[in-house]
């Protein structure tokens, strides 16, 4: 998506900039204004090329419905499905009746192979607790073998007034431990306290047999430690690295857990009430309320 630096290369067949000057015998009259229409239209044709590769990919371009059909039910392009399940939450939220048409097709991308549909379809389920379908579904999902899904699908039980996801919530509070996909020699290419993005790549393995694995973060955050070291062997499912949670994450974790925390969750939720290095004021504060309402709740039992 990007392009690499460097000179951009001449036109095939361009002529010498000493071919090119006025006094050349040999140029036709006319041929000079060609190079110069050249110079107008490539960089009018790299903004065209920009605008429509960020107007398919913008997020807030509306989708008709004929291209909400083709993305729910075509998942060849995962961004544009994304962008599909994105205008369908916003029609959900406004209580449009007419979002109930593509239920199915979410159901159905709740059991798609690509993690980030998943969790984005439990995301969309949470936005109608009326459908029990959906109920059933998102119980479904918290036996995901990815914690992002999982997590999602906690989130969105807890506007179903449902607690089923709780035990997730709590580990969302908590360092995520970063697996090797495949047995190898490990490459690590990020340090202890560097912020990720979900998706960042953090690590190379090596297998035997040359094949090279990428890992990526699964959600956003900081590198806190590194199990292993740069070079070593690795067995697939190892544990080499923890992942620091990111704010936003904790956050809505703590927002959960005050409506469906139990005193099981007390030790993570103080954590954040007491104060961690670099944690936003905003954070701490739901922290401290979530920790008083699962005390109240205790209290009442």
């Amino acid at each position: 998506m990007s392009n690499l630096p460097g000179n951009r290369p001449s036109p095939a067949g361009a002529t010498s900039a000493d071919s090119l000057r006025p006094n050349n015998p040999l140029l036709p009259a006319k041929t000079a204004p060609k190079r110069n229409n050249v110079i107008v239209v490539v960089p009018v044709l790299l903004v065209l090329v920009t605008f429509l590769f960020w107007y398919q990919t913008w997020w807030g371009r509306r989708l008709s419905e004929e291209d909400m059909r083709h993305c729910l039910s075509d998942t060849s392009a995962p961004h544009k499905t994304q962008h599909a399940l994105s205008q369908l939450a916003q029609q959900m939220a406004r209580g449009d009746a007419a979002a109930r048409q593509w239920y199915p097709l979410v159901l159905k991308l709740a059991s798609n192979k690509e993690p980030q549909l998943r969790l984005m379809a439990a995301w969309v389920m949470g936005q109608d607790t009326q459908s029990a379908a959906f109920h059933q579904t998102l119980l479904r999902l918290l036996r995901d073998p990815q914690a992002m899904v999982r997590w999602n699908a906690a989130l969105a039980l807890v506007r179903f007034s449902d607690a089923a996801g709780e035990p997730e919530l709590r580990f969302m509070l908590r360092p995520y431990g970063l697996l090797a996909p495949q047995s190898g020699i490990v490459t690590i290419r990020l340090k202890e306290q560097e912020t990720v993005s979900a998706g960042s790549l953090v690590a190379r393995i090596k297998g035997d047999d040359e094949r090279v694995t990428e890992v990526r973060s699964p959600l956003a955050g900081r590198m806190e430690t590194w199990v292993v070291k740069d070079g070593v062997q690795v067995e697939a499912g190892q544990e080499i690295a923890t992942i620091s949670p990111g704010w936003e994450q904790v956050w809505e974790a703590l927002r959960a857990l005050y409506l469906v925390g139990k005193p099981g969750d007390l030790t993570d939720v103080e954590r954040f009430a007491r104060g961690v290095a670099g944690e936003p004021r905003g954070v701490q504060q739901q922290a401290v309320l979530a920790a008083q309402a699962i005390r109240s709740r205790n209290s009442d039992e």
